[in-house]
């Protein structure tokens, strides 16, 4: 809340002329008193409740304002400027040190409504005292005795009109004109002598010029407030004071006056300033208020767009904690507004992250399944049929949601993990078989090298030469696919070469020359058959990876990781265009 913003109200100079209006409030600061501007918080809410608690409720209603100035700069100053990061930053916090100043506030006002109450009544009390104070000085009139006697029952009178409090600031004219015309009436009406008359208007002007001198140095002073608060004090003095003689009347006062004004005007200059820069400060807000309820109407489903949004609300709670009170009338109204519009997106933040959460363990559970049927299958030796089930296990995956930060690595190295078991199995499996087919080729290119240094001229049974090569080859087994077809074109060259000049009904023509329609020898059907075999397991690691770069994205490594998978997979679909060729020309030659 702002500190209540004191506004002049018209007083008067009381001496025998007419008074002008001249600004004045009731004193609610205490400049001499405790510094309170040097105290901590706790000092400060300690203090305040020690002048609640005291029977004079004096102090109180004098330092209340001046502790809540205090204490709301310490709370700005004390507030930190920004926020630590968290998942959803909150609106604007109440402290317990705000909460417990508003209490004692609250307190306040009611003691402070109860002792205006009675400053009232007692003004009213006065007022009697005073009028009939100026009854016993008209009844002094009427007297006919010695002025000896009189004399001293009026200065009674008038001490005692001074002993006398304030009294309604609407009568406080009427009453003083009233008095003062009684007492000069008494003056004249008496006709006291001109030393004793002397003598008191001495007394006076000596006072008065005091006064003078102490408006003249308030002008001086840089506290705008306090010096206007100080001249209230000196113009209650002054028309305290009795009269002075009547030549020097007007100059005084005229004099008292400059220095009144001045003060007066710096006060109300001091005040327009002030209202000046609420209304700025207003306006400022009133932009924050909308910008702040612009974001709280937007709605979204994506965490990101909350947290940029939440940091965006952020800014602006910043920003309004450097902006100044604004007006008394709207800074609780625009501060509502503000805090309503924050309140608002908060609630629908924490609403949206209700509800996402309940879908992250939805998507944790379904995850979780996921890995526990991976688990299961990841130990088979179905090479082909599992390959099939994990990828289509790896695309669920990809359609399931997000799950929570602390728990997606987890979940993720487990169904991970889990795949990694399975296809490091079949990769060492294929990788023993690669090893016995080059095992394989470098027996047959030795038995090739054989062949080529065979001497047919020296071989006393060709036949069985012939025959001992062929099962020879044929034991040996498969070689590489890209291997093959070089192999077996050597191999059959060598053997036309050596035994192609035997006749067409022995062994060795039948098994060397391309085999005739009606029949399709063993190593023949074979060879086929492992070309298609070596297709479709070039199929199934293609498919593989393929599938699993979606998911090499969120390692460390990934760029590495998938250069290399797209290496692979090109040289892949390379030798699986050239076995498509060689499978499509035997079937063509069968």
């Amino acid at each position: 809340m702002d500190p209540e913003i004191i506004t002049p109200a018209p007083i008067e100079q009381f001496d025998n002329k007419k008074p002008e209006n001249i600004d004045v409030v009731e004193t609610t600061l205490n400049t001499d008193a405790i510094d309170y501007a040097s105290l901590s918080i706790p000092e400060l809410l300690a203090e305040f409740e020690r002048l609640i608690e005291a029977e004079d409720k004096t102090e109180m209603h004098k330092n209340a304002d001046i502790i809540k100035s205090c204490f709301y700069k310490l709370l700005k100053k004390d507030q930190p400027s920004s926020a630590p990061e968290q998942e959803a930053p909150e609106q604007l916090q109440e402290t317990p040190e705000e909460t417990a100043f508003k209490r004692l506030y609250t307190r306040y006002k009611v003691l402070r409504a109860d002792l205006l109450r009675n400053i009232e009544q007692q003004k009213e009390r006065n007022l009697e005292e005073k009028q009939s104070i100026i009854e016993g000085i008209r009844a002094l009139l009427e007297k006919q005795e010695d002025i000896n006697h009189t004399f001293p029952e009026f200065r009674a009178l008038q001490i005692h009109w001074k002993e006398v409090g304030p009294v309604p600031l609407s009568r406080t004219k009427d009453i003083w004109e009233t008095y003062q015309h009684c007492v000069e009436k008494f003056y004249d009406y008496l006709k006291i002598n001109n030393e004793l008359r002397d003598l008191d208007f001495k007394r006076n002007q000596e006072i008065k010029e005091k006064l003078c001198e102490k408006a003249e140095a308030l002008v001086e002073e840089t506290n705008v407030v306090s010096a206007f608060h100080k001249l209230q004090k000196l113009h209650e003095e002054w028309r305290e004071t009795g009269p002075i003689t009547h030549e020097l009347r007007e100059p005084m006062w005229e004099r008292f006056k400059v220095s009144t004004t001045v003060i007066n005007k710096r006060h109300q200059d001091f005040f327009e300033e002030q209202k000046k820069q609420q209304r700025q400060n207003l306006e400022a807000k009133l932009i924050l208020c909308e910008k702040a309820e612009a974001i709280s109407r937007e709605t979204t489903d994506d965490e990101v767009n909350w947290n940029r949004k939440a940091k965006e609300l952020e800014v602006l709670q910043k920003e309004w904690r450097t902006i100044g009170f604004a007006t008394k009338k709207e800074n609780q109204k625009v501060y509502d507004r503000f805090r309503a519009a924050c309140d608002q997106f908060y609630g629908e933040k924490r609403g949206f992250y209700s509800k996402f959460k309940k879908e992250m363990q939805d998507n944790l559970a379904l995850k979780t399944a996921l890995c526990e049927q991976a688990e299961a299958i990841n130990m088979s030796d179905d090479w082909r049929r599992t390959t099939d089930q994990l990828i289509h296990l790896q695309k669920q995956w990809k359609e399931i949601g997000p799950v929570s930060r602390k728990q997606a690595d987890g979940i993720w190295k487990r169904f991970r993990s889990a795949c990694d078991v399975f296809f490091t199995r079949k990769a060492e499996h294929f990788s023993k078989i690669d090893t016995i087919y080059q095992e394989n080729l470098a027996a047959k290119e030795a038995l090739i090298r054989e062949l080529d240094n065979f001497d047919s001229s020296a071989a006393t049974n060709l036949t069985a030469a012939l025959r001992d090569f062929q099962n020879r080859w044929i034991q040996i087994g498969f070689v590489p696919g890209k291997e093959k077809e070089r192999i077996q074109n050597e191999y059959k060259n060598l053997i036309n070469t050596h035994f192609g000049h035997l006749g067409p009904g022995t062994s060795e023509k039948r098994n060397n020359f391309r085999p005739s329609r009606g029949g399709r020898p063993d190593e023949f059907r074979s060879g086929r058959d492992k070309l298609i075999q070596r297709f479709r397991q070039l199929e199934s690691e293609i498919s593989v990876w393929e599938n699993n770069m979606g998911f090499f994205a969120k390692s460390r490594n990934a760029d590495k990781i998938l250069a290399d998978t797209c290496k692979k997979i090109e040289t892949a679909k390379k030798e699986l265009a050239e076995l498509e060729a060689k499978i499509k020309q035997m079937e063509g030659n069968e």
